[in-house]
């Protein structure tokens, strides 16, 4: 199945799934096929219409549940155990970005259903981005036909449909590049020779879209009269600052080295973008501050940014979370080898074991005081200025620390009668969480919990195995405040702050680390921009930790195959053997003395420049000339 399957979908088709949402079942099927749906009547009211649109929605990707695990973070982040060779992340890590259309990949081509309600059906990138896109440009050719609507009615479709081109177009881009950008639904009978643009081109046109979504769509549907029909049920929907973040995300990313460097600049960041995207965030903060619509969450609730547990299917996200990846069959989707995936044999059911990375915990996540451990990025080296020691590794660390990761000694099951190297974590080298399972135990020596409870009981449901709804944020507030504070340093300056809001650069980052109680960037780090952006890069690694976003950031900031990003580390250690031990190490864990720690080197990744974009189909790049393959594939 190729683009052109899905740019050239029939318009009835298209019609026939907007108005199937409108009638029951018993209805439909009364009827005889095709016999009173007219091309126009999706379109003559705000209802109708209103059905239409909403399987755009239902278009959007199911990043972490689509398939039986869960290949959504690329980079350097985690390391999968060796037999989980069907899992794109697998594919990643060897180079071969082919299997990106391969089942275990959410990017893939084809689609299924768009109304089904099961996530494995949601794993479509690239098939549901170019549907979506037809279907929203045949709405926006057939908003004249909306004469049974108020003004407030007729500008909410037409946000919500320009909000779509615009952001299933960025969606791609962020991994394929510069596109053909598809202002009109083409016609089926014509070949196609829409030229493929350069990057910045077809940010271009999509920064012209999200422009127009947010002069049309309302801060908040609940305060409109069209959105008292589903009062409540409006924090999906697309608005006024959801258009303008993805504003700022497309200008920042345009202005990135990456796409930059694609567009016929320089790998370097194009500071007029930067400038213009910090503008938009700007906004988008000074808004948010202004309604009260989205907001921080406190630390004391941060895990309900990322799960829920036991609360009946509750969406998490809190009011920080601004965009979701689909939520379909959110409250029984993240089960079974979902969840198993970052739990050790012992306390669940088996299934593949996923590591965080050590090179990635102890090079971004650094000190309570705000520094990184030491400025060698060698864990064996203590810093007086840190205060960080290799005896004792786990001590005052950023708080974010400890709660992301599983340490070696903290209790993991509440049952007192499991033996004691299950009911503690034992990731030392040579424990058993280390060991008792094989190349599924745990890999790295420390295990990720920033989308589970930190207990685990097998077999037990209401703990671990069910009622655990994870859902994505593909976008929230703390990403815009980071995404703020590079933009506002590239464009205006690490001490200055965008035209339209009053806060630094600086003071942006600040404001994410104030909320986990870490200390502030360092004045060494205010010296120069190049300086400032290496703790912009690591606090977007601590704060956005493993939701999918790291493999992007290092594409478009150019690091992606230098080391040490292009490592999977280990970390190895020894107990005290005088130390405390059991319920006393729980106790005190995080002030546990270590032998002999060391990093070791699990994979390194063998990446050349064309690695930085996923390849097309050859059945896309066939299709005409004017849509050309990308470099090196």
């Amino acid at each position: 199945m190729n683009l052109k399957k899905y740019i050239k979908t029939s318009v009835y088709a298209l019609l026939l799934a907007g108005i199937l949402g409108l009638v029951s079942c018993e209805e439909y099927l009364d009827k005889a096929p095709n016999s009173d749906i007219s091309s126009t009547e999706p379109f003559e009211n705000f209802r109708n219409f209103q059905g239409f649109t909403e399987e755009l929605y239902n278009c959007i990707p199911c990043y972490t549940a689509y398939a039986w695990h869960n290949s959504f973070n690329l980079g350097e982040e985690v390391f999968w155990d060796p037999s989980a060779k069907s899992e794109f992340a697998y594919d990643v890590d060897r180079g071969n970005y082919w299997d990106w259309n391969a089942y275990a990949s959410p990017f893939r081509a084809g689609y299924s259903n768009t109304t089904s309600t099961d996530s494995k059906n949601k794993g479509y990138l690239w098939g549901f981005a170019w549907y979506a896109i037809r279907k929203a440009n045949i709405g926006l050719e057939n908003l004249e036909l909306l004469t049974d609507a108020t003004q407030e009615e007729k500008d909410l479709i037409a946000g919500q449909l320009y909000f779509f081109r615009a952001w299933f177009h960025l969606e791609l881009m962020k991994y394929w590049g510069g596109l053909p950008y598809l202002d009109e639904a083409l016609p089926a009978n014509e070949p196609i020779r829409t030229p493929r643009l350069s990057y910045q081109e077809t940010a271009d046109k999509v920064s012209e879209d999200f422009r127009m979504a947010a002069q049309l769509l309302p801060v908040d549907w609940d305060q409109t009269t069209a959105g008292k029909a589903t009062l409540g049920n409006n924090m999906q929907r697309a608005n006024k600052i959801m258009a303008l973040a993805f504003l700022g995300k497309n200008l920042l990313y345009a202005g990135s080295p990456l796409m930059n460097e694609a567009s016929g600049g320089s790998a370097t960041y194009n500071q007029a973008y930067c400038k213009e995207a910090a503008d938009v965030f700007g906004e988008v903060l000074a808004l948010s501050e202004s309604t009260g619509r989205y907001e921080l969450a406190s630390f004391n609730n941060y895990s309900q940014l990322f799960y829920t547990q036991n609360n009946n299917g509750k969406i998490p996200g809190l009011k920080e979370t601004i965009f979701w990846e689909n939520t379909v069959g959110a409250a029984t989707r993240f089960r079974w080898n979902q969840i198993n995936d970052y739990i050790q044999k012992d306390l669940s059911r088996g299934g593949y074991y996923i590591s965080p990375t050590a090179n990635y915990a102890f090079f971004n996540y650094g000190m309570a005081n705000g520094l990184p451990i030491n400025d060698s990025e060698d864990i064996t080296v203590a810093d007086a200025e840190s205060g960080y020691d290799p005896e004792y590794p786990w001590k005052d660390r950023d708080p974010r620390f400890y709660n992301d990761f599983v340490l070696d000694g903290e209790r993991t099951s509440t049952k007192e009668d499991l033996q004691e190297d299950i009911q503690f974590a034992s990731y030392y080298s040579g424990g058993r969480f280390r060991t008792v399972n094989g190349g599924r135990s745990n890999l790295t020596g420390l295990a990720l919990t920033k989308f589970r409870p930190r207990l685990a009981e097998k077999n037990t449901e209401s703990t671990t195995m069910s009622n655990n709804c994870v859902v994505l944020s593909l976008l929230r507030l703390a990403d815009v405040y980071l995404m703020y504070a590079e933009a506002t340093a590239i464009g205006y300056g690490v001490s200055s702050s965008a035209s339209t809001y009053s806060m630094t650069a600086v003071d942006a980052v600040n404001t994410i680390r104030d909320r986990a109680g870490v200390g502030h960037v360092a004045d060494k780090y205010l010296s120069s921009v190049d300086a400032f952006m290496s703790e912009v890069r690591r606090e977007r690694a601590v704060e956005l930790a493993f939701e999918g976003l790291r493999f992007c950031d290092l594409r478009r900031w150019k690091l992606l195959d230098k080391k040490p990003y292009t490592l999977k580390c280990s970390l190895e250690f020894e107990r005290d053997p005088d130390g405390l031990t059991g319920a006393a190490l729980a106790d005190g864990y995080k002030d546990a003395k270590v032998l002999n720690l060391t990093m070791e080197t699990l994979f390194e990744r063998q990446y050349t420049s064309k690695h930085y974009w996923f390849p097309f189909n050859l059945d896309d790049v066939n299709i005409y000339p004017e849509f050309n393959q990308n470099p090196g594939w």
